[in-house]
């Protein structure tokens, strides 16, 4: 086993680990992963691992990843493993951050601290945090590494709305649309929302002139869709020329894809965080600069 970081993936995620391991300079290693009959799995590493070990482990459907990063990070750290760096691109049960209701689990915290009794380091991309300021407030590790694909989003959509309106579905969204904003001097404004249920809301329109232009959607998540096609009715109706979607993380649960092209989207753009068609952008480059800037932190101790 070489000297050099080890980074550890699943099968279905082995093209994108391969990416972020290239720009990262680590070895990209494959965990065997085998179901028994009765649910339970087995996993195998490698017999030896280096002082530094990378996990990659996308957190969209959680509840059996969890179980996984368990096995394999306390597997790791018997077979040589000092130092841990979970590199979850999206990270799951974040919205959870109070109890809304007596008796209510807050999984944020209890999810947060689980990770951090396995890990040294997290690096995630946009995580949905509201009413924490740090990512290390909800996952307490060392060193909690936020990056944003606001950016990169906005390098793809100036090439294909050079002149786009940047509409944020819900107040929620204000960070990342003005930081995309701000990249390529792109007109922005956020919508109103107001949720009735997991699959019910109401939004309002900014007070902004949206006829003739060609908007852009910006969001963190897209999970079940209906605010996104909810919003894109509406700006269609006010003679909006065109409506189409960026977002870093590409959920999509259940119909929601076909949803909010029948809505009238025309183009879906979102970055390699989750596996989906419609991924447009790859953070493999701002991922591995981060596993590097880690890599000398951790070689200086």
């Amino acid at each position: 086993m070489p000297s050099t970081p080890v980074l550890l993936c699943f099968g279905d995620e082995q093209e994108s680990s391969a990416r972020i391991a290239q720009a990262a300079g680590h070895h990209l290693v494959r965990i065997d992963r085998h179901r028994f009959p009765d649910g339970e799995i087995k996993l195998r590493l490698p017999p030896t691992l280096p002082d530094h070990v990378v996990i990659l482990r996308t957190l969209n459907d959680p509840n059996e990843k969890l179980v996984e990063l368990l096995l394999t990070a306390q597997t790791a750290r018997d077979l040589g493993a000092r130092h841990l760096t979970l590199v979850a691109p999206y990270l799951g049960y974040m919205r959870q951050d109070v109890a809304f209701q007596p008796g209510e689990a807050i999984s944020q915290r209890i999810v947060g601290r689980f990770l951090a009794g396995l890990f040294d380091a997290v690096i995630t991309v946009d995580p949905h945090l509201h009413r924490v300021a740090t990512l290390q407030q909800a996952v307490p590790v060392a060193n909690a590494v936020v990056l944003s694909a606001a950016p990169l989003l906005s390098d793809l959509i100036v090439t294909q709305r050079p002149k786009a309106l940047l509409l944020g579905p819900d107040e929620e969204s204000a960070q990342w649309l003005a930081l995309a904003a701000s990249r390529h001097g792109f007109d922005y404004a956020v919508c109103r929302k107001v949720r009735r249920g997991d699959r019910a809301v109401d939004i309002a329109l900014p007070d902004i002139l949206v006829s003739g232009r060609q908007v852009v959607l910006l969001d963190d998540v897209v999970s079940t869709g209906h605010t996104l096609a909810q919003a894109t009715r509406q700006l269609l109706a006010a003679g909006a020329a065109s409506v189409d979607v960026a977002v870093t993380h590409a959920l999509f649960v259940g119909d929601a894809w076909q949803m909010i092209l029948n809505a009238g989207v025309r183009e879906v753009w979102s970055t390699d965080c989750v596996k989906h068609a419609s991924n447009a952008v790859s953070m493999s480059a701002p991922i591995g600069e981060a596993l590097i800037r880690i890599d000398a932190m951790t070689m200086t101790r």
